[in-house]
């Protein structure tokens, strides 16, 4: 009986021990608090342990791995396996994607961002620059168009424009800086007190985050429909760590995906629904700009930023002018079949 129960109780230590070995537990790195820009991480978190039965867990930090501007940096060195970041805090470590962040692309909805950032993230140019990182481009962050808000008189115009100091990062500052603003870079989380401090006047974000940087509470006013473009923010995971997943794990990872992006889809869609109430709520004016000052914004931001970046990206070897091309057709297909 004694033997019996010794081979048992070793049993249970070896079958623990297997278990134990084959769970896999990462870690991803994002920043702020949970929101709107970061539900597709946290459903993805829930569907993998769900599929696994708990074997593979991703433990979900708001900003106690990294800055947001070092994610990518942590990827690269394998400080954590997973994490978001915006191709506008570092142009330069990952200039394919920008073609992404060009002024006045005329992507016009969430599931149209969702197609072109997954059609430019697996063309080989963009892996492999992602490769220089140790990165892998698991899924997009798909936010609208962005608007400004500001305080005082609105900014309806070029000419009033012109000295705005906003806070915008990518081709859209570019897009501003192009009709005279002064756009700064400072990371989402500081948004709030650069635009309490007077360092900005405006801020330039999607609605979610001017709910969750609180951006909204000192705006007096709003543009609803200036639409110059949006920032892509993906998510990336760390190569070595992603290959050596099992087999079972890594094609768990990867089928949930969509079912991530179609949770965020629909949860930032009940948000878009109660934005003119957020507005109201808080007394920020809606304000319209119209057709005429949209156009000649377009005329000044969009061709030229948009010849300027593939002539600077090409000089550099990089697949310009197919990337763009891509992000054209892919919006011509999408619409096609829808």
């Amino acid at each position: 009986m004694k033997r019996y129960l010794t081979g048992a109780a070793a049993a249970a230590v070896s079958f623990a021990f297997v278990a134990e070995a084959a769970a896999t537990e990462w870690n991803a790195s994002l920043w702020g608090k949970r929101r709107a820009f970061t539900e597709h991480v946290e459903k993805l978190a829930e569907l993998v342990s769900e599929k696994t039965g708990g074997e593979f867990t991703i433990n979900i930090s708001y900003g106690g791995l990294s800055k947001p501007r070092e994610n990518l940096d942590g990827i690269s060195i394998g400080a954590f396996e997973m994490a978001q970041f915006c191709a506008g805090y570092h142009r330069d470590k990952n200039r394919a994607i920008t073609v992404l962040e060009l002024p006045f692309l005329g992507v016009t909805n969430l599931e149209e961002e969702v197609a072109v950032s997954h059609a430019v993230y697996g063309h080989p140019a963009v892996a492999e620059e992602m490769a220089q990182w140790n990165a892998k481009l698991l899924m997009t962050s798909p936010m609208p168009q962005y608007n400004i808000v500001g305080t005082g008189a609105p900014r309806d115009t070029l000419a009033s424009m012109d000295g705005m100091r906003v806070r915008a990062t990518g081709g859209l500052g570019q897009a501003f800086e192009a009709v005279g603003g002064v756009p700064t870079s400072v990371a989402a989380p500081e948004a709030y007190q650069a635009m309490e401090s007077g360092v900005v006047d405006t801020v330039a974000f999607a609605q979610h985050a001017h709910l969750s940087f609180g951006t909204i509470n000192q705006a007096d006013w709003w543009t609803a429909n200036l639409n110059p473009g949006t920032v892509n923010c993906p998510v990336v995971v760390n190569t070595d760590a992603y290959e050596a997943l099992s087999d079972e794990h890594r094609a768990v990872l990867n089928e949930s995906v969509d079912e991530a992006i179609a949770h965020y889809l629909a949860n930032y869609a009940e948000l878009l629904e109660r934005w003119d109430s957020v507005l109201e709520e808080k007394g920020v004016q809606k304000v319209e700009i119209s057709e005429e000052v949209l156009a000649e914004f377009r005329a000044t931001a969009a061709d030229p930023i948009r010849e300027q970046w593939i002539a600077d990206m090409s000089a550099q070897g990089m697949p310009a002018q197919e990337l763009y091309d891509l992000v054209m057709d892919t919006l011509a297909d999408k619409r096609g079949g829808s």
